[in-house]
């Protein structure tokens, strides 16, 4: 298998070469008929053999590729671009299955991808589809596919929206799909020679790239895909079921622990046309809600959310406010981190506002704010002094991982907070959202809060777990990390999540592609929460 880079006009002069020949349309019903169900097939000592797959209905177990689009469309245009997909959707449809595969695809291209930016594509590729393309994996499919040493798959679906999921993912060594055409490093909407890869032209896509060689296993699920597979010396049919469970996350390649984009469900036509609709209702709902936390007293926040349906779940025994006359020093919570709102919400179980320190908010979330946000600088002798300072002052909310994460895992807890106080409470947050995200890396934190409360019945859950034990802090004799991890290992325990090492830095190097700095006005370098 040739797994070397093809430059894009050799490779299109061979496709069209082999597009003209009568071979692959003669094997077409011969083909047909050869078939068997990839049920069939063998996966034990397959470790030398290449298999070449088809994308939507062979590995993913849903043959329509537009809620990626509409994810690609969203994420990358927003709100108006995905309007203009699902307007032009009604064409590609009847394109699609009345007159030519290719020329439905062409529309989803055209509406999802022109004048975008070629960057941005990439980056909904690299950080959002992911997530919702390993949902929906074959198990039948992936069991052949997985077992196999070589790995290639050949898509109608444009390659730079399904590369960096099928070689980071499932390991596949080549990915050949259709190319769009760029301008200026933006798509054109428009797709290059020889087209959309489907039927001929993705057995001359096949062939130009292995040469005489024939492929061991190939992979397909409807009859466009018969000229690719009859180049392989074994085909198997994917059938179309629709009550086939997807493969469970432990039998992927790797876990799928950081993600982004705002869209928490696969958008299908239907409820794209519901978050359009929805997005204006929202967005006036959010401003109600982030006002009535703003404005009313701490004590009655937890009643105004819930008469705009944001429901406040608490459990556990919160330790009572510490008397500033008393000169005890304040209780340290830590939580484990799933937006900015943790601290708000925090304060709103507890009926009185709680101080926050954060690495990074951005203005328009500081200005809304109904507590007090204190940003840390990551210079340590400056954040520990600052966090002393704040605790004489009473409580305060800390999130020691320094970044959130949706998946149920945690990431690494800083060690910072376990060397300036023993007084301290572990505090399990969880939260619900069914159509936003409230949290993003790369786009603007700002909207975080507004995405939060768009939804139409968010909700948190927050968790008061038993304050630390003496035996086990600081002062009596263990050090800050073994502190750190022990708080860690009870957070995952109680919200049964994974404990990580990986930190702040590795989410936005997989995500957004740096280390997740952000500027400041001020000229010192902060963190992005």
């Amino acid at each position: 298998m040739h797994t070397s880079p093809i430059s894009t006009a050799k490779f299109n002069k061979h496709i069209i070469k082999y597009i003209n020949l009568s071979f692959f349309s003669q094997q077409y019903t011969m083909a047909a008929a050869g078939f068997r169900s990839v049920h069939e097939c063998a996966s034990i000592g397959r470790e030398n053999d290449t298999v070449v797959a088809d994308m939507d209905g062979t590995l993913l177990r849903g043959r329509s590729s537009f809620p990626y689009f509409a994810l690609v469309a969203f994420e990358a245009g927003g709100a108006l671009r995905l309007l203009f997909l699902l307007l032009l959707s009604p064409i590609a449809g009847i394109l699609y299955y009345l007159i030519s595969e290719s020329a439905g695809i062409r529309v989803l291209i055209f509406a999802a991808f022109a004048g975008v930016r070629v960057s941005d594509i990439e980056s909904v590729a690299r950080a959002v589809l992911p997530k919702f393309y390993s949902e929906d994996l074959h198990p039948e499919s992936w069991r052949v596919f997985s077992a196999c040493g070589k790995r290639c798959v050949l898509t109608a679906n444009p390659r730079i929206m399904v590369e960096a999921f099928l070689k980071d993912f499932l390991g596949a060594d080549l990915v050949l799909g259709t190319e769009v055409s760029t301008f200026r490093g933006r798509a054109t909407g428009f797709v290059k020679p020889p087209g959309v890869l489907v039927g001929n032209n993705k057995a001359a896509a096949l062939r130009a790239a292995f040469g005489e060689a024939s492929p061991e296993i190939g992979l397909g699920d409807r009859h466009t895909d018969f000229p690719f597979m009859s180049l392989c010396k074994e085909g198997y049919i994917v059938a179309a079921k629709a009550q086939v469970k997807a493969v469970s996350v432990d039998k992927l390649r790797k876990a799928v622990i950081f993600h982004d984009g705002r869209l928490v469900q696969k958008p299908t036509p239907f409820l794209a046309l519901l978050i359009i609709v929805w997005i204006p209702v929202g967005f006036l709902l959010a401003c109600l809600r982030i006002a009535a936390g703003a404005l009313l007293p701490m004590p009655l926040v937890y009643y105004a959310f819930w008469a705009l349906g944001v429901r406040v779940s608490v459990k556990g025994r919160p330790p009572p406010a510490v008397s500033k006359s008393s000169g005890n020093s304040g209780v340290l919570f830590i939580c484990s981190h799933r937006t900015l709102l943790d601290p708000i919400f925090l304060s709103t179980a507890l009926g009185r506002p709680i101080p926050a320190v954060t690495y990074s908010v951005s203005r328009l979330s500081e200005m809304i704010s109904p507590i007090k946000t204190v940003r840390l600088s990551r210079d340590r002798a400056t954040d520990a002094a600052m966090i002393k300072k704040l605790l004489q002052e009473g409580d305060l909310a800390i999130c020691p991982e320094g970044t959130t994460c949706r998946e149920p895992f945690l990431l690494r807890f800083s060690s910072l907070f376990a060397e300036l106080t023993d007084e301290l409470v572990p505090v399990a947050m969880v939260n619900r959202m069914s159509m936003f995200h409230g949290t993003t890396a790369r786009g603007w934190k700002g909207m975080d809060p507004f995405y939060f409360f768009m939804n139409p019945s968010p909700a948190y859950e927050v968790t008061f777990l038993n304050k630390v034990p003496r035996q086990l802090t600081r002062g009596a004799g263990k050090s800050s990390h073994e502190v750190a991890n022990y708080i860690q290992r009870v957070i995952a325990a109680t919200l049964s999540y994974e404990c990580t090492s990986f930190t702040r830095k590795d989410k936005y190097t997989a995500l957004a592609g740096n280390d997740g700095t952000v500027p400041d006005p001020k000229p010192k370098q902060l963190m992005g929460c």
